[in-house]
């Protein structure tokens, strides 16, 4: 379950050096922010951080930005950079359904969607971020020859994510139902927080990459 109402929380995350307070006035000029011109990659949906810290501490050769809506849980990624910082990592808390007003056409190199809320209602499906209508979103600001890559533990969420990829004409390039049982996928995976949580109790894991 994620927090949502921690007291303070906004005005914290307000003064952090660590999240980009007016994101839409960089769009186009993400690496004026970082101080360079590697790739951008970003996670929609970051959770408390934890996937891609990791990732930024692997590679500093790539940029990351870490989108949350909800500023408790985002709270916990601040604190978290607090604790260890990485120069090449910044947040933005905002509606991921923004994304386009954030980043320009082709300026983000490689998308992460991890654990994203499954919104169950059929009425609610246009706001699942593998949906058609968040991949359209996706199509203008990833390059050309950039890729998604999908987790979660929800098998219908998966499904549902799977039958979206034709009619919004994306291609599946890779794809398990048992992440933790597939070798070649597995290779320099990423746990996130509830990623380590489901597959303790023996919750397989499913992924997907895909690209246009």
């Amino acid at each position: 379950m994620r927090l949502r109402n921690i007291s303070g929380s906004r005005e914290m995350i307000a003064a952090s050096d660590y999240v980009i307070q007016d994101p839409q006035e960089h769009r186009g000029s993400w690496n004026e922010v970082f101080g360079n011109d590697n790739p951008i990659r970003i996670e929609i949906g970051m959770g408390k951080g934890r996937f891609l810290m990791e990732l930024a501490k692997r590679d500093p050769r790539i940029n990351y930005v870490g989108v949350e809506k909800y500023s408790s849980v985002l709270l916990r990624g601040i604190q978290k950079m607090e604790a260890e910082p990485v120069q090449n990592l910044y947040f933005i808390r905002m509606d991921a359904e923004e994304i386009t007003s954030v980043f320009g056409p082709e300026e983000v190199d490689r998308i992460y969607l991890n654990f994203s809320d499954p919104w169950p209602k059929d009425r609610h499906a246009k706001r699942r971020l593998p949906s058609r209508e968040f991949l359209r979103r996706y199509d203008e600001i990833l390059k050309r020859d950039g890729v998604i890559e999908f987790k979660t533990d929800n098998r219908d969420l998966f499904r549902f994510a799977l039958d979206e990829l034709e009619p919004a004409g994306w291609r599946l390039d890779r794809m398990t139902e048992d992440l933790h049982h597939d070798e070649e996928m597995m290779r320099d995976n990423v746990m996130t927080e509830y990623e380590e949580r489901f597959s303790s109790i023996g919750n397989p894991i499913y992924k997907y990459i895909i690209s246009r």
